[in-house]
């Protein structure tokens, strides 16, 4: 017989295993999330992980692309490669022979080739909420993974701005059941194309909106010498700087931002989303820094920050928690017009470690079955796991700890799993059919208790 190859247990970097308890906290933040779509009146829909390249690529910016995950064709990959293309040697060019799939990179792109595919058998405008993994190849590091959740919400063919208005108002309400203090940041992206034409470098469009987008990470001066590299010249970056930095809390309603059709269409939709919100988000900011860099955005955008004010420990590094816009073209990649759209995300991972960090997540979360039931002698487990049925059938989560093991060990289970009730089980209680009952938390004990008032007492 052949030596058994030893392999080191290892998860492929940015990824995470998730024990019983963190899983419990995840699907109490997903089915808080739920809870608040399904009462705004969004159904759930489900796509797969994987989808066509030419479907992902070119849509979330030449930064984007370089972060998608390719799914290198099955077999022979490299039969179809010209051979030309072989001899160079250029991975790039050869990627479009060797990979048809990726990894989906968000849940947006997806949902619009989904609308145009099932748009006959879909009521509009749609209103959906979608929860599933996304890849991104992305440098790991705190708060950001390569493989994470994402959690959206969006609305289809409807350009009604009291779409953006209830989307504010589902970051309001899941934040605060969540328990979380956070800031709404918002912006127009028309406001950033007013802010292009006013320099008028329209060919710069895309460059400039990455470069805003990164100014909560990379210093003016680093963004400033990109920019001049490309070929912007020191007058034009100093008016995107007196704009983006200076004026960033009221770049929506400066004067020569509203000069041009852009500025004033974005001043126009701005004024009605604070006008219908009125005081009721007191936490939703106008930030004009705010660029949203994928390529697809058109309209309002938003982005979730926490609001470090109202926590004690203020030193809390984390990066946003949600972000989301209105995209008025994505349909249209793939045949479908008139279908503008508008959604929002919700950043699960960072909202995990923002709760666990400040300690946000209730304390019966963890809490597993209600009652365990321990055989004091191996032929009692068949007895005590007709009693754990019983109260199974009666809607109570039970389980019988099976195997003749010191009572230390059961101990360590109990409170390993968070058990709040035990009952030792053997042949007295089987002889008189009464159980005693013990608190694992106050150490109080019931005894004498039949099995109808034992399940009585944990209803």
């Amino acid at each position: 017989m052949s030596e058994i190859k030893k392999i080191k247990p290892a998860l492929s970097k940015g990824t995470r295993d998730f024990l019983p308890v963190e899983v419990a906290k995840r699907n109490y933040i997903f089915d808080t999330i739920k809870s608040v779509f399904r009462k705004y009146g969004f159904e759930e829909i489900e796509t797969p992980a994987i989808e066509r390249m030419e479907t992902l690529t070119g849509k979330y910016g030449e930064e984007g692309d370089k972060l998608l995950f390719k799914i290198l064709n099955s077999g022979d990959f490299l039969k179809d490669v010209p051979k030309e293309e072989l001899a160079a040697a250029n991975s790039q060019s050869t990627l479009k022979y060797i990979a048809e799939k990726g990894l989906r990179y968000d849940l947006t792109v997806p949902l619009a080739r989904y609308v145009v595919q099932h748009q006959e058998n879909l009521a509009f405008p749609f209103k959906r909420f979608h929860i599933g993994p996304v890849w991104r190849a992305d440098r790991p590091q705190k708060g950001r993974y390569q493989e994470f959740y994402q959690c959206d919400a969006d609305i289809i063919g409807s350009t009604s701005l009291l779409n953006e208005v209830e989307l504010s108002m589902i970051y309001a309400e899941v934040f605060k059941a969540l328990g979380i203090d956070v800031l709404i940041h918002f912006n127009h992206r028309k406001v950033i194309e007013s802010l292009i034409a006013v320099i008028d470098k329209p060919g710069f469009s895309e460059l400039i909106v990455s470069c805003i987008d990164k100014l909560d990470k990379v210093e003016w001066d680093k963004i400033e010498s990109e920019l001049h590299a490309a070929g912007l010249i020191k007058s034009e970056t100093d008016a995107l700087y007196n704009s983006i930095i200076v004026k960033a809390d009221t770049l929506w309603c400066e004067e020569d931002i509203r000069a041009n059709a852009a500025g004033e269409e974005a001043h126009k939709d701005i004024s009605v989303l604070l006008k219908v919100i009125g005081s009721s988000i007191p936490n939703l900011v106008y930030n004009g820094r705010l660029a949203r860099g994928l390529n697809y955005y058109t309209g309002i955008i938003w982005e979730i920050v926490l609001d470090k004010s109202s926590v004690a420990n203020n030193n809390i590094s984390m990066g946003s928690l949600g972000g989301g816009g209105r995209y008025d073209n994505l349909t249209e990649m793939f045949g479908a017009k008139n279908m503008s759209g508008v959604g929002i995300s919700f950043g699960i991972e960072r909202i995990y470690d923002v709760m666990e960090e400040l300690n946000l997540f209730p304390a019966t979360i963890s809490q597993g079955v209600k009652v365990l039931f321990i055989p004091r002698e191996e032929e009692m487990e068949e007895f005590a796991f007709q009693q754990a049925h019983a109260l199974r059938c009666d809607g109570i989560a039970a389980e019988v700890y099976l195997g003749n093991v010191k009572k230390q060990k059961h101990f360590k289970y109990i409170g390993d799993k968070h058990i709040a009730y035990f009952v030792e089980v053997g042949g007295d209680e089987k002889a008189s059919g009464k159980f005693r009952l013990r608190n694992v938390q106050t150490r109080d004990t019931q005894s004498d208790l039949t099995l109808k008032q034992l399940i009585q007492l944990l209803q």
